[in-house]
């Protein structure tokens, strides 16, 4: 029980560094000596010392030979920013390494624990494994796809309407529910919407008053015909703005505009009106590094991401209000029969105010597989 309790502290500690480790994994450690936690310490921002490096480094004045070292994934064997942590945990004489999961880098995976082995050190491996897992998924899908992870966030009604027959939309869920969805939006690199959602709901996309890293605001606007006096087009963030249009547009006053302000726009491949998503998935990891995307909406853009499979997780906001004749979320994808429903593993269900909470993922994820 002790090994498991020392595993859930380190994993608190690992989710303190999100938002600001990308590209690399947040990672948690807690050395231990005399059956007691004596030193802390997690990975606080990209270039910094290590998880491990810093609970060694907080243990001041106590000598570290013989103690534990607990940690949510496998320590390094390379040089990157920082040097190797195994070399640093050899040194100081550990006598046990409790590792959560396996680090899934080519150049790292199993190399760290056959090292500390080969020191005399004892491992032992996957400790609390799933969530060690969890809380590291967008750093796995990344090295084991080379894919950003999506995120769908679905604001709705218990009949799953997203918005009235008009649009309105503002607020169908509870002030909880929209808090805990600035939190969401603190987790990723980029929010993506819908042209529809962008000129209804003239969102900011942003974090508001939440501390941490401005994400990225990806406009799906295939002939640019959205105005332009909306907010993430003149707000003090427009930098941060990304608007993807058809590879075949030709260069307008309105585009050199946008430009000009600050706000980047990217050709793709569309058809009928739809922007190519794997396209404009990869363009935004290889020319923005964007590695984790929410998609906030609206309804054809949430068909076109499930219809073509390009997701991972899906949190469901539930209001308990039934809205008649209300845009269904996924209205704008249609299937024949149930064999070709979409199937979803349920992770979690929650209350928050009067809404339930659900968190689902993707069957065909190859690294979830719980």
């Amino acid at each position: 029980m002790e090994t498991k309790e020392w595993m859930r502290r380190a994993i608190e500690l690992a989710k303190l560094g999100a938002n600001y480790v990308h590209p690399n994994p947040r990672v948690g450690a807690v050395v231990v000596k005399n059956n007691e936690i004596v030193s802390e310490g997690y990975h606080k921002y990209f270039g910094g010392p290590h998880a491990e490096i810093e609970a060694i480094n907080n243990a001041k004045g106590i000598d570290l030979e013989g103690a534990t070292l607990v940690v949510t994934l496998e320590p390094c064997t390379h040089f990157g920013k920082t040097p190797p942590c195994v070399d640093a945990i050899i040194e100081k004489k550990f006598a046990k390494v409790i590792i959560g999961t396996i680090d899934p880098n080519p150049i790292v995976s199993g190399k760290g624990i056959e090292k500390l082995q080969s020191a005399g050190i004892d491992v032992e491996v996957g400790v609390l494994e799933n969530e060690c897992k969890w809380i590291n998924r967008y750093f796995f899908k990344n090295i084991i796809e080379n894919k950003p992870y999506i995120i769908l966030k679905v604001a709705q009604s218990l009949d799953g309407s997203i918005a009235t027959q008009n649009y309105e939309s503002k607020w169908i869920t509870s002030e909880s529910s929209r808090n805990y969805s600035l939190l969401l939006r603190r987790e990723v690199d980029a929010i993506l919407v819908g042209k529809t959602t962008a000129l209804k709901d003239n969102p900011s996309l942003t974090l508001h008053e939440i501390e941490g890293k401005t994400p990225w605001r990806v406009i799906l606007d295939t002939y640019l015909a959205l105005p332009l006096e909306l907010k993430v087009f003149i707000d003090e963030v427009r930098k941060h703005t990304i608007v993807a249009v058809d590879e075949n547009l030709p260069q307008t006053r309105k585009m050199e505009n946008l430009k000009i302000g600050g706000v980047h726009i990217v050709p793709t491949i569309s058809s009928s009106g739809l922007i190519d998503l794997s396209l404009l998935i990869e363009k935004l990891k290889e020319q923005f590094n964007i590695s984790t995307i929410l998609v906030e909406g609206g309804a054809g853009v949430y068909s076109s991401f499930v219809k073509e499979n390009l997701w991972d997780e899906i949190h469901f906001f539930v209001a308990p209000k039934i809205v008649p004749g209300g845009k269904n979320a996924f209205g704008d994808f249609k299937i024949e029969n149930l064999s070709q429903c979409i199937m979803l593993n349920i992770l979690s269900i929650d209350a928050i105010e009067n809404d339930i909470h659900i968190i689902a993922i993707n069957p065909k994820n190859k690294f979830l597989n719980f």
